[in-house]
């Protein structure tokens, strides 16, 4: 008896914190959904973001999400997010499953550990603004201030602001960072409706 109440008050706590609002949306443009569990909604702006929640982008279709006071999150089309975990102020777990998204946490701010994972690797944050996503055939990931850390294929590099790198395809390590131009910044930023 005492085990089956221990395992209600945990499936209680497992369903509260899966409905917690972690966070908005900020802006949408298009077709944009949230899903959690079995359930699936159109997101609009204003909308609440909660810890488990999937989003899930459509054609030409554009998502600005808020995590906490301080982080944003920017989708671009056909992109799906899984929010796995989030602490405003601390961090915690993302997973990109398609597409491409740009993070965005002021610089000045208290660093914040956060992973997101994606097909190619893992991608450690301590509090930066970095583009990440299928760029020019590969999958790439751009700093534009912070650092980042790129785990794929065995291998980590660490990617600081202006840099980015290259992976191939899944498996593959990340190459050795470079300073990306103009014009591929303004393209990878395109990506996600950022307009210059």
């Amino acid at each position: 008896m005492a085990g089956c109440t221990f395992a209600a008050i945990g499936l209680a706590s497992v369903s509260t914190r899966a409905n917690t609002v972690i966070g908005k949306a900020n802006d949408i443009r298009g077709k944009v959904h949230r899903k959690q569990a079995e359930l699936q909604e159109g997101l609009t702006a204003g909308g609440s973001i909660l810890d488990n929640d999937y989003v899930l982008t459509g054609a030409d279709s554009f998502a600005d999400l808020q995590l906490g006071g301080d982080t944003r999150i920017l989708l671009g089309s056909d992109t799906e997010l899984l929010v796995d975990s989030f602490i405003a102020g601390q961090g915690g777990t993302l997973e990109l499953g398609l597409g491409q998204m740009v993070f965005d946490r002021p610089e000045g701010l208290p660093k914040i550990d956060l992973a997101l994972r994606t097909t190619f690797g893992m991608i450690g944050v301590r509090g930066t603004k970095f583009f990440c996503g299928p760029n020019r055939g590969v999958f790439a990931v751009f700093v534009e201030h912070g650092l980042v850390s790129v785990d794929g294929g065995g291998v980590t590099k660490m990617v600081g602001a202006g840099e980015g790198v290259e992976i191939a395809k899944p498996g593959d390590a990340p190459n050795e960072p470079v300073v990306w131009g103009k014009a591929r910044i303004a393209e990878a930023y395109a990506s996600v409706g950022v307009r210059p």
